[in-house]
């Protein structure tokens, strides 16, 4: 019979803890505390939603941003130059998976006008063929790529880097190579004065540092060379390109070398997931301080109703029917929080770009300067994998939290209570 009461009992224990939860007789200073706990999951769910969110529309902006430069892959050679550069891109290109080839040679130099100067990376390119494998024509916001296949010595560079230099189409710079032109007088090193004739912008890095230039020129100013450093590639897939260029690096002999973005790039993106990591575990320590509210909701619930535990177990509750009780007394407030702070955190995160200009025009500030964060608006790509995990860890946490309170109020004993009674 006892056996009987205990599983009865035990099969109400959710509808108990609600009603401890949500009842309105409570003392009140317990409430408050439930209160406290409940806003504290809510605030930490969505701020750390809404953070990753933020974190993943970095991502996204870096890596548009700079991938639209950057090629899926390399060929180059391990020593020297790639001579005979037009026969390999028809190989290459016979691989199913490579759409587009484009030769490079690229090197570091100095640029001057007047009495500014600034390092950078003069890279010399086939326009047309440079069209195939990066978006680069698509980014020139003055003057124009096809430049570079007219006669001269001409330059497209990055917005940042003319802003820099106070160059813009038509203007002149000199640019110096790490090359020596001797002469009876001595070494000097090799400079050269090119035209500016484009402009480019992505939003990133490379607008402060990069410039390009033909590739006839190139081959005259950085060389002198008759090949090319490599071979820029674009694939079908650029999330599959690390596979792709180890499969050709099979086909290839060993006089070259194979790199893909992932080698020349991810570190970058790396450094960008671990921050992300980082921020997720530093935030998720809001949570925990929420769910460690809980517990002190709980240890004073149980101290509320001693009593009534006390005439549970008289009534045949089993210690594992009464840990029930207070382990759904302690989700139920969880439950709550973290529902409203995920639906809170998922609304932030769609809506923050929104919320960004609203205070922007609201305070006559600007948050977020193109110049120097090259965005103009905060990004935001909410990814439900995030909230899920997000929302399961604050479960996780809030159920441990649980456990010891409820542990406790599962041996109380009944006859030490009622004799006060």
């Amino acid at each position: 019979m006892s056996a009987s009461r205990g599983h009865t009992v035990s099969n109400y224990a959710p509808f108990i803890g609600l009603r401890y939860s949500f009842s309105r007789k409570r003392n009140r200073f317990t409430s408050v505390i439930a209160m406290v706990s409940m806003l504290g999951m809510v605030l930490g769910v969505a701020s750390l939603i809404t953070v990753l969110s933020v974190m993943n529309g970095f991502g996204e902006e870096l890596r548009g941003r700079i991938l639209s430069l950057v090629p899926h892959g390399f060929v180059e050679a391990r020593q020297g130059s790639v001579a005979d550069w037009e026969s390999l891109a028809l190989q290459l290109t016979a691989h199913p998976s490579v759409l587009a080839v484009s030769p490079y040679i690229t090197d570091k130099v100095i640029f001057a006008n007047g009495r500014s100067l600034r390092g950078g990376v003069l890279t010399a390119i086939d326009p047309e063929l440079e069209a195939g494998v990066s978006r680069m024509p698509q980014s020139v916001v003055r003057g124009s790529l096809e430049s570079l296949s007219q006669r001269g010595f001409n330059v497209v560079m990055g917005a940042s880097l003319a802003r820099m230099l106070a160059v813009t189409v038509g203007d002149h710079i000199e640019v110096t190579v790490p090359r020596l032109t001797v002469t009876p007088l001595g070494a000097f090193p090799r400079s050269k004065r090119l035209t500016v004739t484009g402009i480019f912008e992505v939003g990133a890095q490379p607008d402060a540092y990069q410039a390009y230039i033909g590739l006839g020129a190139g081959q005259k100013l950085l060389g002198p060379r008759q090949g090319v450093d490599g071979l820029q590639l674009k694939t079908d897939d650029l999330y599959a390109a690390p596979d792709t260029m180890r499969s050709l690096s099979r086909e290839l002999p060993p006089a070259l070398q194979v790199k893909d973005w992932s080698q020349t790039q991810g570190t970058l993106f790396q450094a960008v997931k671990m921050e992300k990591v980082m921020v997720s575990l530093l935030l998720l320590s809001v949570v925990a301080v929420a769910a460690f509210n809980i517990v002190s909701t709980l240890i004073m619930s149980v101290a509320e109703k001693r009593r009534d535990i006390a005439v549970l177990r008289t009534m045949g509750a089993r210690a594992g029917g009464i840990m029930a009780i207070f382990v759904a007394h302690g989700l139920a407030l969880a439950i709550v929080g973290i529902s409203v702070g995920a639906l809170l955190g998922s609304l932030l995160a769609y809506n923050i770009s929104s919320i960004t200009l609203f205070v922007e025009n609201l305070f006559s500030v600007k948050i977020f300067d193109p110049a120097v964060y090259f965005i103009s608006e905060l990004p935001s790509s909410l990814l439900w994998s995030d909230v899920v995990a997000v929302v399961f860890a604050s479960f996780v946490l809030s159920l441990l939290a649980t456990l010891y309170p409820a542990w406790r109020a599962a041996r109380i004993a009944p006859a030490e209570v009622l004799r006060y009674e």
